[in-house]
């Protein structure tokens, strides 16, 4: 992380995220994938949901390592249709955005993405 955040900085960015994907949520049925919009606002929430609940209970490093374990453990979907894979690709740009949040450097986040998985070796 580039210098220090507070879990109060975080509990406040990841409360203005759940309500940026709670207005995609409202605005999915004028997208062309209504369904696939809807889920992928939805599994952003979760993630935020998960982290402001590790930010409740710990430390900003607690919260960023559980977002980097959550990372590694998303199968990649890239390269699949974008309406494909909805909840998986909404968990990766959550935690995504929440690294930006954080001030990751993007060498850890390189390091967690490279410790990803393919979905097919995952079924």
């Amino acid at each position: 992380m580039k210098g220090t955040i507070t879990t109060e900085q975080i509990l406040q960015g990841l409360k203005h995220y759940r309500r940026i994907a709670r207005q995609d949520m409202l605005r999915a049925p004028e997208t062309p994938h209504p369904e696939a919009f809807l889920k992928h606002a939805e599994a952003r929430r979760e993630v935020y949901a998960a982290l402001t609940k590790t930010a409740e209970e710990g430390s900003s490093e607690d919260v960023v390592e559980h977002a980097l374990n959550l990372y590694r453990e998303l199968p990649f979907v890239t390269g699949s249709a974008e309406h494909e894979h909805p909840e998986l690709k909404g968990k990766e740009n959550g935690l995504e955005n929440f690294f930006l949040l954080v001030g990751l450097d993007p060498k850890s986040r390189r390091e967690a993405r490279s410790q990803r998985s393919k979905l097919e070796a995952t079924m």
